[in-house]
């Protein structure tokens, strides 16, 4: 008689989503996996799939996670501005404290150009991003709490791309400070 698969799935997939950050997907082996895990290759295959699977679970986890924590978090402040400021903030916080960088830009540089199913997730994401930030900047501009220009795609465009290249410099230089300052910055630029 087969054996039953009895894990938790959620606990096995935060485990598994750990381990492709810290060594990509291309360094993650299934033997990887199923150490981290805590089961066996059949219990994966025959309850997730194969290893890019998994990784599309892990993925989906990771950028709807921080979807939903974002959403929670902005809507509790009630200046845009502030929402704004603090999103910077956190962001900075989260490139200068997590060791192993963003999964989603990882997985953006190391995957999204070849993998038409990580490339939908990871648009998503953006998307749902950009929506995010180009509503707080537009509540902000009717609320005169940003003047410096009134072209609310081109604002969110600024805040944005300035992500992706703190998570660079920090992944470079392991400088905290810098990050620190680069938000400091773009929050001043955005308050004149």
């Amino acid at each position: 008689m087969a054996r039953n698969v009895e894990f938790d799935e959620e606990l096995a997939i935060s485990k598994a989503m750990d381990l492709f950050w810290k060594k990509g997907y291309t360094g993650t082996s299934m033997r990887d996996l199923c150490d981290v895990m805590g089961v066996n290759a059949s219990s994966i295959y025959n309850t997730i799939g194969d290893k890019h699977q998994l990784f599309i679970r892990c993925i989906k986890y990771y950028t709807e996670s921080r979807m939903e924590a974002a959403s929670k978090q902005l809507k509790l402040i009630g200046s845009p501005f502030k929402a704004i400021e603090k999103f910077i903030n956190a962001s900075a916080y989260a490139i200068t404290n997590e060791p192993d960088s963003c999964l989603a830009i990882k997985t953006t540089f190391e995957m999204a150009v070849s993998d038409e199913q990580v490339q939908k997730i990871l648009k998503k994401d953006n998307d749902f991003t950009y929506s995010l930030i180009l509503d707080l900047v537009t509540k902000a501009l009717e609320q005169k709490e940003i003047t410096i220009s009134q072209d609310k795609e081109m604002l969110t465009d600024f805040i944005i791309n300035h992500f992706t290249g703190w998570h660079e410099s920090f992944i470079i230089h392991k400088d905290a400070a810098r990050i620190k300052k680069m938000a400091k910055f773009l929050i001043e630029q955005l308050s004149r």
